[in-house]
């Protein structure tokens, strides 16, 4: 049996009368990129602090590579690579300066900082002052000090706010090999355009609680939100189609992912309709949807 890189089961914490987390549960395995998606307050930057083993829950267990993961720190911090969403480092340090520092803490060895300079494109200003940096710069360093030591689990906390879209680009594959060596990623955002392509499960948060968690098909599904095909001058033969005409509205056919397949067939069979476009539910449009449910109606944890 394979064990979850990160594990959390029945999480609970609370601050005095606030409750951050409440009974949350789900597994990230090693290989997999998992989106954090939620409200600001929904509890994302509380678990990822209970996943890093600097807040200890009030009720449930939270495990890292089987290990509990608010004990035995020095043990395990090998295994751990962190983005914090403000990436802050002292100014008056040069980059080169802040891995050799990060470097020191986690036992890695020089000939690491120089692969990584160089990956990270930072060699013209790895001996200038972390206050010339650009956001995009001090974002990069960033990535590179949270994978100095070839972590096992990697957890980024708004990993492109402020970014360009190259430079966006430039972290998304920087994760993705990450992922493909193996590397369990966690990934706490609000730009959910960007992430959408990269994520194999999300979890949504709202106000504590595990609102849905699962695929971006399997959330679609718990959303009840359509698949869509638009049609303009070839409405007609589309409605004329007996079997299509209980799906067709305003120029639109709209279906469930398990009529997909039959009305492929009829659109090329029946009605001899080869150009058209399947468009899915966006991972924006699913979140807003199931938010929606949530905010207006007790969250349930699904």
């Amino acid at each position: 049996m394979v064990t979850p890189s990160v594990k959390l089961t029945d999480v609970s914490l609370k601050y005095n009368d606030f409750t951050a987390l409440n009974h949350v549960s789900f597994e990230v395995n090693a290989g997999q990129t998992m989106a954090l998606l939620g409200h600001n307050g929904a509890g994302k930057s509380s678990l990822i602090k209970v996943i890093l083993g600097l807040i200890t829950p009030t009720a449930g267990t939270a495990e890292v590579m089987g290990q509990c993961a608010h004990k035995n720190h020095q043990k395990r911090s090998i295994n751990l690579g962190y983005l914090p969403e403000d990436v802050s480092f002292y100014d008056k340090l040069s980059g080169r300066e802040v891995l050799c520092y990060f470097a020191a803490l986690k036992g890695v060895g020089l000939a690491r900082i120089d692969s990584l300079i160089e990956e990270f494109g930072l060699g013209y200003a790895q001996h200038r002052q972390l206050k010339t940096y650009s956001k995009g710069m001090k974002q990069r360093l960033g990535v590179a000090q949270a994978i100095l030591s070839e972590p096992k689990i990697l957890l980024l906390d708004e990993p492109t706010v402020g970014l360009d879209p190259q430079a966006s680009q430039f972290l998304y594959g920087k994760i993705n090999e990450l992922k493909n060596a193996g590397c369990a990623v966690v990934i706490s955002t609000h730009e959910l355009s960007l992430v959408e392509s990269h994520l194999d499960t999300a979890l949504i948060m709202a106000r504590g609680k595990r609102r849905a968690l699962g695929t971006c098909a399997e959330l679609s599904r718990a959303s009840a939100l359509k698949s869509s095909i638009q049609f303009d001058e070839l409405a007609e033969q589309v409605k004329s189609n007996a079997y299509l005409q209980q799906f067709y509205h305003q120029g639109v056919l709209q279906f469930d992912s398990e009529d997909k397949a039959d009305i492929v067939k009829h659109l090329v069979s029946q009605c001899q309709v080869f150009d058209f476009e399947i468009k899915e539910p966006r991972l924006e449009d699913i979140y807003h949807e199931l938010m929606g449910q949530s905010l207006c109606s007790p969250v349930e944890q699904a």
